[in-house]
């Protein structure tokens, strides 16, 4: 059993302070996938680079505080292939991807753009978005081997996503436009695992705001996901959101192959 987490850190350096290696050394994922680190390994702890138990790696924007991806890989498995960013600058310079090669499948860690309350950055985010798939349906094609997508997509796909959609239709993150792009990422052979397990369990989400108690009161929205290749879909045992951890305001989500 492989059991693969992915984090939305709203800061590794916070988080880190408020007790993630001690939730790292209980949970013991054999692959951990962090998005918005906001630091560059020179301004991180010592023992948030040297991992006796863990490969890691971290990317690095061009602007410091801002962004970042990282990727911890369980020395019990062998060791990925790294291919950090997506070969586009304008995405690579804000250090929002990281693709690891394993035996068996590859693996993609994606920090997908927010759109922006002015909405000025949509158009940003369905680029990038579209890069992502292109990128993992040529791996695919290329050499047979399966994907699997994480990340913080900042998108809820259905309204059972979100604890109030009526209220948030002309909101980024739950624009038609946004919803439409997850329908074509089905439409091209991705599946959404917890709501392939979990397809009408409401009030699981992953992100809540720091406001009015939202996260007390589960008012939520589910906007990070694993999606993983059709083909491999039969090997994912289980998929599922952990909203008891603490330390960002989003919550760890994981699945077990």
């Amino acid at each position: 059993m492989t059991k693969i987490i992915s984090w939305n850190v709203n800061g590794i350096r916070a988080c880190y302070q408020k007790g993630f290696l001690n939730w790292l050394a209980l949970e013991r994922p054999h692959i951990l996938a962090l998005q918005e680190t906001k630091a560059h390994t020179d301004q991180l702890p010592q023992d948030l680079l040297d991992l006796p138990d863990y490969h890691v790696w971290y990317a690095e924007g061009v602007k410091r505080g801002y962004s970042g991806v990282a990727l911890f890989s369980h020395k019990n498995l062998p060791k990925p292939e790294i291919e950090i960013g997506l070969g586009i600058k304008k995405f690579d310079d804000e250090a929002r991807t990281i693709i690891a090669e394993y035996p068996d499948y590859f693996f993609i860690n994606g920090y997908f753009p927010n759109g922006q309350r002015d909405l000025g950055r949509v158009p940003f985010k369905l680029e990038y978005s579209e890069e992502v798939i292109k990128l993992a349906l040529s791996i695919e094609e290329n050499t047979g081997k399966p994907v699997i997508i994480t990340g913080d997509f900042n998108t809820a796909h259905k309204a059972i996503d979100l604890a109030n959609p009526k209220s948030n239709t002309k909101t980024t993150g739950f624009l038609p436009i946004e919803r439409e792009w997850m329908d074509t990422m089905i439409e091209r052979g991705f599946v959404d695992t917890f709501r392939h397990h979990h397809p009408d369990e409401e009030g699981h989400y992953t992100w809540w705001t720091y406001r009015n108690n939202c996260r007390e009161r589960n008012i939520g929205w589910r906007i990070d996901y694993f999606f993983v290749s059709e083909s491999m879909l039969e090997n994912v045992s289980d998929a599922f959101i952990m909203p008891e951890v603490l330390g960002s305001d989003h919550c760890p989500i994981g699945i077990t192959l």
